[in-house]
């Protein structure tokens, strides 16, 4: 479990140095001019870096799949996606944009796999704006983008796996590029090192993991809702705890299962860490106003006062500075680990295109590390130690009551306000514009028609 930007950039560092045959990546956006060791000032940005490892070894090829869309609407750059960049002049160096989705759908999973041995999955791409360290300090020098400015903190996650696990993955990465490219790629064919980082401590061991994915229909493929299933199959068996960390809750799915589990008198906590605004217009009105409009529907539902939505702060020269919370985290009681890409809104239930991993405790061992991670995330919110909410937790074995007694910190958990108010609990008018369940049927001759202009690109310099 790689938590904030700054674990899962040093892992990766360290795993891309070990790849010999293949590495895939896969994500919502692309900058190859970040750092992975920004906390380095001798190190190379990620695109360089990238060139360094096929020039050292031969057998290499790198692939680099990206939505196309991001050029206009992620935060990345769009004139190296675009036109290139001089580390992409490589035969074995491959920058692709994808363009196979229906319109207005995202290509949203954020994955590396390296030799088919080692995977990465979650919520962080290799963009600007992502690199953190747990502490969040809003006075870190490092973290600034490419161009020498500075971004709020910012808390995601991410999960590393190999075995077969990691094959699993690689697959789905081989599936995209097949259908993005037309190209088929062949699995290593050899018996590939380990890959894995010395350095990084794995937290669990020879276990099953379930890899969990969204895709729209799209083209003759049927749709596919794993992601989605696990989740309301996950909150659905809850009994003691659910703990979400999510960057959206508007999913009228996910609202309605919540809201029952919180009416039932022996049902379980609820605690939901959220970033506290949206930002951009549509975001502010859709997204924005349906996760109140949803907030509302579970406070009403939670007659036993079992539910609690914070978001993180931690204390700024100029008083607080707010904490992005980009991870996509479902964790129910001590026995379901859910991490990947999917946020808890419509769109990733049916519209998106997703990758999560899961685990499920079967034993004694997986039960401690699923709690563990909990634990150490609470833990980093509250400015506290994981054996501090540990023991208060042995005390009462509530999660609500071990956050209020630990929420003392000027770098703590602020309660989001709820509208008690009488109120809308609908989702609005224009929901099914911008946060859709599945794909706009009547537009999708018009996406096709003009996926060869958005696929054109530069002709690299030979």
């Amino acid at each position: 479990m790689l938590v904030d930007g700054a674990a899962y950039f040093a892992a990766l560092e360290g795993a891309l140095s070990r790849a010999r045959r293949s590495v895939l990546i896969v994500g919502w956006d692309f900058d190859g001019r970040i750092g992975l060791r920004p906390d380095q000032p001798d190190a190379p940005a990620l695109g360089p870096y990238l060139r360094s490892l096929v020039e050292r070894h031969p057998d290499l090829e790198i692939r680099i799949l990206v939505w196309s869309v991001a050029v206009i609407h992620a935060p990345g750059s769009p004139m190296q996606l675009l036109l290139g960049a001089e580390w992409q002049h490589h035969p074995r160096i491959h920058v692709k944009l994808d363009t196979e989705h229906p319109v207005y759908a995202a290509h949203h999973q954020k994955i590396v796999a390296i030799d088919d041995v080692l995977a990465f999955v979650g919520g962080t791409d290799l963009t600007v704006g992502r690199w953190d360290t747990p502490r969040h300090d809003p006075e870190d020098p490092c973290r600034r983008d490419p161009d020498g400015r500075a971004y709020p903190p910012v808390h995601d996650l991410q999960m590393a796996v190999d075995g077969e696990a990691a094959r699993a993955v690689a697959d789905v990465a081989r599936q995209r590029w097949r259908v993005a490219t037309g190209e088929e790629l062949v699995p290593p064919d050899h018996e590939a090192a380990d890959a894995w980082p010395p350095e990084l401590a794995a937290e669990f061991r020879n276990i099953p993991i379930a890899v969990a994915r969204t895709s729209p229909p799209w083209k003759g493929q049927r749709g596919v809702r794993e992601s989605a299933a696990l989740t309301v199959d996950a909150l659905r068996a809850a009994r003691t705890c659910i703990y979400l960390e999510a960057q959206y809750l508007t999913a009228d799915e996910i609202g309605a299962v919540l809201a029952e589990a919180l009416a039932r008198p022996d049902g379980p906590e609820v605690v939901v860490v959220v970033t506290r605004r949206s930002h951009g217009l549509a975001e502010r009105v859709v997204m924005g106003r349906n996760r109140d409009r949803l907030l509302r529907r579970l406070k009403r539902a939670d007659r036993y006062d079992r539910l609690r939505v914070f978001y993180p702060v931690v204390p700024a020269s100029t008083g607080e500075c707010e904490v992005l919370v980009h991870a996509k985290l479902v964790l129910v009681d001590t026995c379901f680990l859910r991490i990947g890409s999917s946020n808890l809104n419509n769109r990733s239930i049916g519209l998106d295109t997703e990758c999560d991993l899961a685990i499920e405790a079967r034993d004694e061992a997986t039960a401690r590390a699923i709690s563990a991670l909990r634990d150490r995330l609470v833990a980093e919110h509250l400015c506290a130690e994981a054996e501090q909410v540990r023991a208060c937790l042995a005390d009462g074995n509530s999660l609500v009551a071990t956050i209020d007694r630990l929420n003392v910190s000027s770098r703590c958990l602020r309660p989001l306000k709820i509208d008690h108010r009488p109120g809308p609990v609908t989702p609005v008018w224009v929901t099914s514009l911008f946060d859709p369940e599945r794909p706009f049927r009547l537009l999708s001759p018009l996406m096709r028609g003009l996926s060869p202009l958005l696929r054109g690109r530069r002709r690299r310099r030979a």
